[in-house]
């Protein structure tokens, strides 16, 4: 928790000392600097394996844009797993994984017309939480293992007016219970303020 506050409070210098940067003329530019992407998703979990595999994910990221090409954000994320998932009869067995990340991300945008791809890229922390479920008619059995990681994400996709498209790949690294955390995130969301300026 110690750690993942002072990530928090680091991100937040970054973001504002991104912003005082920001004050060159605001004349040539052609979107508003500040907005907050909200997006929904599938996980899938990396591994091999017998079994089903999947997820979803939930996010909010706000960013501000230093120039129009380049944006600083601050992902928080939440994605939810299973992987191994064999189900026969009455019973079920399979890993479920739980995924907590605070990243400091970068965005560069390849256009500044309506259609925007963009690649981008970030790092922080991984809070990770982990577990072997057996189920049966009568029992459910499951220990519930914990873990920080620090990792990385690179990302690509694009934006369309307030419309958002992306998949992202999280490299989480291990962890004491998992050797194979990683996953990736195809996404779809909104972008909550950005949009052009009015001339």
């Amino acid at each position: 928790m110690k750690k993942t506050l002072q990530l928090m409070l680091l991100s937040a210098g970054l973001m504002l000392g991104s912003a005082a940067m920001a004050q060159e003329e605001e004349s040539g530019r052609i979107f508003k600097p500040f907005k907050v992407d909200v997006s929904l998703g599938y996980a899938l979990p990396m591994g091999s394996g017998t079994g089903s595999r999947g997820g979803a994910l939930f996010v909010i990221e706000p960013k501000y844009a230093i120039v129009d090409q380049f944006a600083l954000g601050l992902r928080l994320e939440g994605a939810a797993m299973a992987r191994g998932v064999v189900v026969n009869g009455n019973q079920f067995e399979g890993d479920v994984q739980v995924n907590g990340s605070y990243l400091i991300t970068g965005d560069f945008y390849l256009s500044n017309r309506g259609f925007r791809p963009f690649i981008g890229a970030g790092t922080g922390l991984y809070s990770v939480a982990g577990a072997y479920v057996s189920s049966s008619t009568t029992t459910t059995d499951a220990d519930v293992l914990t873990d920080n990681n620090f990792g990385g994400m690179f990302r690509a996709g694009f934006e369309a007016g307030h419309f958002r498209l992306g998949v992202e790949y999280n490299l989480v690294g291990k962890t004491d219970f998992s050797l194979d955390n990683n996953y990736m995130g195809f996404k779809l969301g909104l972008c909550i303020g950005g949009g052009r300026r009015n001339k």
